[in-house]
């Protein structure tokens, strides 16, 4: 008896989280490509393209480079081409020697009406070299919004302009300001490498559709921190500490204690910087229409795994229970919870459910994928897409038990051991 009821309980828990996961994939679809928006399909004008100067907002685009990453030529000029009035640019390098460096003078002589500067060194204050880099192009930085822009991301010329219009607003229906907006990234594949086909497999479906539903629900921070745009004053009030400044003990204001300087001590501190305009000062995040496009390059498997094995360990040390809650919300690990659910209670034959399951499910990430990419999968890629969506949803398991077991990650050829609130260590061999 008590092992009935308990089998019952088992099977209706189960049920309910295999309906709970269907339906945020499905918001995440309807949410990217909605019948009345068409979110991402048709992207709209903002009205800050046709005025002057003096009513749009100043904005310091800061892109960070080292090395010639893949496509940066076009990646760079994305930004000198912005259809926007009033904006700078300032790229920052570690090295005088950095080969980026070229390639900036190229696009300087090319576009010379474009305000444009160039800080060559770092100013350490954590172990993320992404942080040390930009400490001084925030310094110098003329203006308030500030567009952090990696390197490897391309955008379209109306982005700076519409993001812009979305961070002077309030959502609908709340008080709450927006102290962020932030862009989908949505991969480009310029080599058939096996780790670059599972890599843009992976960005434009799973991690478009859950990363946009998390959004659209907003009841927490959820960033990437491909092409972020916030302001710099609401970033000097911070400290990271992800607890509300009205009860932050009062104190004096020390060197490396606000601002970016006290996110140098995490790896992932976009995702810190945008959780702590979120809890810090009760800002809310915004999606615009835009997507971030980045050309994968020339990945190899090993590098995919390892690749994915880096960010999971570091979310471990952010979010411990979304990180062990994680594989249930695969297609393989939910579909068999669902399978089980549905047999226990309502004795649905298993192969009628997993066909189903898997055509469902295969079709919303193909629509999330063209809602990002604005057109439907290409017949010529059919059997490439197919192919790596599979690899991909069967690696994503033992991807995941690698992970969870160790703490430890390679980030730019430096090894860093995680620890507590998603801070890290460098690891010295």
């Amino acid at each position: 008896m008590i092992s009935d009821t308990l089998s019952y309980t088992l099977a209706v828990v189960g049920l309910a989280w295999y309906v709970g996961i269907y339906l945020i994939s499905l918001l995440g679809c309807v949410a990217a490509d909605s019948i009345s928006r068409r979110r991402y399909r048709s992207r709209p004008m903002s009205p800050l393209v046709n005025t002057g100067s003096l009513y749009s907002p100043g904005v310091s685009i800061l892109r960070p480079l080292k090395g010639l990453d893949t496509n940066l030529y076009e990646n760079l000029e994305s930004t000198f081409k912005q259809e926007y009035p009033n904006y700078e640019i300032i790229f920052s390098v570690a090295d005088e020697n950095d080969q980026a460096l070229h390639i900036v003078q190229a696009l300087r002589s090319r576009y010379p009406n474009v305000k444009v500067s160039v800080i060559i060194g770092e100013e350490i204050v954590g172990i993320n070299p992404k942080v040390n880099n930009l400490v001084r192009s925030f310094k110098v930085a003329a203006h308030d919004i500030v567009w952090v822009l990696d390197s490897g991301v391309m955008v379209d010329s109306r982005t700076l302009a519409r993001s812009v219009n979305i961070l002077n607003k309030s959502p609908p229906g709340t008080k709450r300001k927006i102290g962020l907006v932030h862009h989908v990234p949505f991969a480009l594949i310029d080599q058939m490498q096996v780790g670059s086909r599972l890599e843009a497999v992976f960005l434009n479906t799973n991690h478009a559709k859950m990363y946009i539903a998390i959004n659209t629900v907003a009841v927490e921070s959820c960033v990437v921190g491909k092409s972020n745009l916030y302001r710099r004053s609401d970033l000097e009030r911070l400290d990271g500490s992800l607890v509300p400044i009205q009860t932050q003990i009062a104190g004096t204001r020390e060197p490396g204690k606000y601002g970016l300087p006290a996110f140098g001590r995490f790896l992932a501190e976009d995702n810190m910087i945008a959780s702590a305009l979120w809890h810090e000062l009760d800002l809310r995040h915004d999606l615009s229409c835009d997507v971030a496009r980045n050309v994968v390059g020339n990945m190899s498997f090993s590098d995919y795994v390892w690749r994915r094995v880096r960010w999971i360990r570091v979310r471990k040390r952010m979010v411990l229970a979304a990180t062990f809650a994680e594989p249930f919300q695969e297609s393989i690990m939910v579909g068999l919870v669902g399978r089980l659910s549905l047999g226990a209670l309502y004795g649905v034959p298993s192969w009628i459910f997993t066909l189903f399951h898997f055509v469902a499910w295969l079709s919303i990430d193909l629509d999330v994928y063209s809602s990002l990419a604005g057109h439907n999968l290409r017949k010529k890629d059919w059997i490439s897409f197919l192919s790596a969506w599979v690899g991909r949803e069967l690696l994503a398991f033992p991807i995941w038990v690698i992970a969870i077991v160790g703490d430890e990650v390679i980030w730019r050829g430096k090894r860093y051991r995680m620890v507590k609130n998603g801070e890290a260590r460098l690891v010295i061999n």
